[in-house]
């Protein structure tokens, strides 16, 4: 399965980092392939680094204004125009997403992957990874957003709340399987 993953590029605290190389390496472990930023740089490189060591496929999506910041030895690199191409290029490449910890270009990511799933212009399976409680704001966000009315599909549709990497891999295999 190809698994975007959209994340922070800058350096984190263990909290973040340690929970997400183990993610990574259940990627890798299970014989799938990492789609993500491209980046060589904090928590990217990181899960690019734990999906790698644990045998797993890397192709990366970079964007025109931060190629020399793109990892040398990916599968297979692209380098986007512009963030729009990149999203999409991101989306078309993946079964599967996963939103990990990030700053403003994780959420503009996950919004827009959302928004494109809740208008049918794709099915895959989206998870939230929660690390450390990091998405419990826009989980009770999202949660009002669909008790009044919000969102037109339910929120279980939407999106997969995950604990830990172990629970959201779950998820994914089994949304696979039934596809």
């Amino acid at each position: 399965m190809n698994i975007c993953v959209f994340l922070s590029a800058a350096d984190l605290a263990d909290r973040y980092t340690r929970p997400a190389r183990e993610f990574a390496e259940l990627i890798g472990k299970g014989g799938h392939t990492l789609v993500w930023g491209g980046s060589e740089s904090g928590l990217m490189k990181v899960v690019a680094d734990g999906v790698q060591e644990a045998g797993g496929r890397l192709v990366g999506v970079s964007v025109d204004f931060l190629a020399d910041k793109a990892r040398t030895n990916a599968d297979e690199m692209v380098i986007a125009r512009d963030l729009a191409e990149r999203k999409a290029l991101l989306l078309e490449k993946a079964d599967a997403v996963v939103i990990m910890v990030g700053g403003t270009g994780t959420l503009d990511e996950a919004t827009e992957i959302l928004e494109l799933k809740k208008h049918g212009k794709h099915d895959k399976p989206i998870v939230l990874l929660n690390t450390a409680g990091f998405y419990d704001g826009l989980h009770q966000q999202f949660q009002r957003m669909e008790d009044e009315g919000f969102l037109p599909i339910p929120l279980t549709d939407l999106v997969f709340f995950a604990k830990d990497g172990a629970s959201a891999l779950a998820h994914l295999e089994k949304a696979a399987e039934q596809r």
